[in-house]
């Protein structure tokens, strides 16, 4: 089994942000979905228009500006993921030189443009990937505080980005995991087969030095198969989900449910079975299934448990899930075929299947 943690040679210490562009007129509809998770807008950006909303340790960044690389994006992909950032102990120029000289790919686009002043290289679907310096106490600088608002609000008790979930073409997988292992040590840790009734797809878990920074990777052969849907509504590779980690999932998503946020759907034959599948859990079940909670728990020993649930599409094909870990650090592997299957039975009521 792979450990947790290994050799970290640039430090990497958790991620930092994400940044999401929206096209012109969409940015009323993104911030409003993001409040609805108990995000809190705390301030803008001096110059740009930019909003940064944050809740716990988490920073999410709305793009709107014009003339941008986020409204370039945005024109391509629509509503999206444009960026992320990822927090090293290292200094950045350190960073970047060992990235660049280990087959990291700089970005040709407008500079000025940047959400924050940091280093990029080129992520996934030719996105941002911010090398962030974590002891920049001056990363947002140049983000004016909204006058009165809690700059450190709590929300719905999320507390930090647990993982990002990357969407491949067919035969990208290997290229990918190669390329976050030479650039920063990424080791896989799960691998996946998973097929629904209709569709399926391999995910390969890859996950950093420190054991918090983990990028799942999806792909499919499977033309109708949700990875390739996304495929075509994204037009291209990107981010599919953003996992959201919480400490008392009952609660964030019965605060969510009351805003109006939509999550997938579980069939009820799924909560009649949890106790075999999770003996002694010692959840309550009848709340599990009033919220269509997922329960999963390790192989070996049934006892260290992880709680999730997945929301209906929120930015173009992009979701988030929302996960409290009680001792499990895998990725609810018990769990993908229910949420593959949710995920198709979605697909059939739209028609894609």
């Amino acid at each position: 089994m792979v450990p947790t943690t290994f050799d970290n040679p640039m430090g990497i210490a958790g991620f930092e942000f994400v940044e999401f562009a929206a096209p012109k007129g969409e940015g009323a509809r993104m911030r409003e979905y993001l409040e609805g998770m108990g995000f809190t807008a705390i301030g803008k950006h001096a110059t740009r228009d930019i909003t940064l909303f944050r809740q716990g340790g988490i920073n999410f960044l709305l793009n709107e500006t014009q003339d941008s690389f986020a409204s370039d994006f945005a024109e391509k992909h629509g509503p999206s993921a444009c960026g992320f950032a990822v927090n090293f102990n290292q200094p950045t120029e350190t960073v970047l030189a060992h990235v660049i000289a280990n087959g990291g790919e700089a970005m040709d686009f407008k500079a000025e443009t940047k959400a924050v002043d940091a280093p990029v290289i080129k992520g996934i679907g030719d996105c941002m990937l911010y090398l962030i310096d974590s002891n920049n106490d001056a990363l947002y600088a140049d983000f004016v505080a909204f006058e009165g608002v809690d700059t450190q609000p709590k929300g719905f008790g999320l507390t930090f980005i647990d993982h990002l979930t990357h969407n491949l073409f067919l035969g990208n997988m290997q290229k990918w995991s190669d390329y976050y292992e030479k650039l920063f040590n990424f080791r896989e840790i799960r691998y996946f087969d998973i097929k629904g009734s209709k569709t399926g797809l391999l995910s390969k878990a890859m996950t950093a030095p420190d054991g918090v920074v983990r990028i799942p990777l999806n792909e499919s052969s499977d033309e109708k198969s949700q990875i390739n849907e996304y495929l075509r509504d994204y037009k291209g590779e990107g981010i599919q989900h953003i996992a959201l980690f919480t400490n008392n999932i009952y609660e964030s998503i019965e605060a969510m449910h009351a805003k109006g946020v939509k999550f997938l759907d579980t069939p009820d034959t799924y909560f009649d079975v949890i106790d075999v599948r999770v003996p002694n859990h010692g959840e309550d079940v009848e709340r599990l299934r009033k919220n269509s909670i997922l329960i999963d728990a390790d192989m070996e020993t049934k006892q260290r448990k992880l709680l999730q649930i997945f929301t209906q599409n929120a930015f173009g094909p992009i979701f988030f899930e929302i996960i409290q870990r009680k001792g499990n650090e895998g990725f609810g592997e018990g769990n993908f075929q229910a949420l593959f299957e949710s995920i198709e039975r979605d697909q059939m009521k739209r028609g894609v299947l």
